[in-house]
């Protein structure tokens, strides 16, 4: 199966098309991760995206169903430099290639990643075309400069859940597994770490949540009601909730109005909020400021942050194209994290309210494990209160 990648700027990669018969446009970007694929393929902020997976071997360990980030991949097309032939992985139910076929989703292979990759670095992110059909080289190329691109467009409606509802109520999602050991123990079985109470009741607003985030904040106590993106601040505050989380999610933080009149409205109320990736952006928005596009994003595993008011630095998970501006933040809010490679905003904390937030993922599916405490210091500050 012959397929083509083709940018804006008139560039044409040929390769071995895999997964689905397909063809789709999306904005090019590329992630450093060298695992993780499966989450990455899931996880509901790459909507509207075609990914380039810059770790040159992809597909090696297959594809299982507990690994998921959401129902389904988001993704509009995949790029990799080789596929594996071979997956091996004892959790694995199908291969890389099967799940992109069953979700209708178009992969490319034995492309140039690298130059790819450094095209888009010096260019920044370029709007793009994939196709596993046979699609000429010119009608590609028309497709991907005719694509109108993410600024100004609203994914969030497409990948929120449209109904309320309460994450995890039998405990049987959220536990950590860890592979039993010794002679007795079958192989391949697991066992689950306990679950403490969940007795902080909280509301967790869906922009297009990664589940990890769910199982995170069960995992320290929390009792989750998630919301849809479009919830009034009203309504959310009759589940009657001691905190709020702003989850991440995908596309122009400045075309979710209705996002950031609920956020600012919940600000004024005092309550204790949380917010990660999208929305660290609704609420740096919230507060008076404003967001721009990054030339090229961050996405992978591998993102050093330093905590300015510890001194501490993180190496952290991210994937996000925009970014607050500090320039327009107002005096009451404390930009306390920075990315160590551009000096972009990485976490902002409100001076007198208990609002504090992060560019990136702290529930790291995939990636380190420097930033979870942000979930114990978020439960910390709703128990002072």
């Amino acid at each position: 199966m012959k397929a083509i990648l083709a940018l804006e700027d008139g560039s044409v990669f040929h390769g071995k098309g895999f997964g689905a018969r397909a063809m789709a446009c999306g904005e090019v970007c590329f992630n450093t991760s060298m695992t993780g694929y499966q989450e990455i393929l899931t996880d509901p902020s790459y909507k509207g995206q075609i990914v380039s997976m810059t770790y040159p071997l992809i597909g090696n360990y297959g594809v299982n169903e507990q690994d998921v980030e959401s129902w389904r991949p988001h993704v509009a097309g995949f790029v990799i430099r080789e596929l594996s032939p071979v997956v091996s992985n004892w959790r694995a139910n199908c291969s890389l290639a099967d799940y992109l076929e069953k979700n209708g989703i178009p992969g490319i292979e034995r492309i140039d990643t690298r130059a790819l990759t450094k095209k888009l670095r010096v260019r920044g992110a370029l709007n793009g075309f994939i196709s596993t059909e046979g699609t000429p080289e010119a009608e590609a190329t028309a497709r991907a400069k005719a694509w109108p691109g993410l600024a100004g467009v609203d994914y969030v409606k497409e990948v929120t859940h449209k109904e309320s509802f309460q994450w995890d109520e039998k405990d049987e999602q959220s536990a950590n597994f860890i592979l039993a050991r010794g002679p007795e123990k079958p192989e391949g079985s697991r066992t689950r770490d306990p679950l403490p109470p969940a007795d902080i009741p909280i509301v967790a607003y869906d922009f297009g949540m990664k589940y990890n985030i769910l199982r995170r904040l069960r995992q320290h106590g929390f009792k989750v009601r998630v919301v849809p993106a479009t919830t009034p601040a009203a309504e959310a505050l009759r589940h009657k909730p001691a905190g709020i989380f702003l989850s991440n999610g995908p596309g122009d933080p400045a075309a979710l109005g209705y996002a950031v009149q609920a956020a600012g409205e919940l600000v004024r109320t005092g309550i204790p909020i949380f917010g990660i990736c999208l929305g660290h952006q609704i609420l740096g928005q919230a507060f008076g400021g404003r967001t721009f596009k990054l030339k090229f994003g961050h996405r992978g595993a591998n993102q050093p942050v330093k905590d300015l008011e510890s001194g501490r630095v993180e190496i952290t998970s991210q994937n996000h194209g925009f970014a607050v501006d500090p320039g327009s933040l107002p005096s009451e809010v404390s930009v306390n994290r920075i990315n160590l490679n551009d000096q972009t905003v990485e976490g902002m904390r409100h001076k007198s309210r208990p609002v504090f937030c992060v560019q990136y993922h702290p529930e790291a599916s995939p990636g380190p494990h420097d930033s979870t405490p942000l979930f114990a210091e978020f439960r910390s500050l709703i128990a002072k209160r």
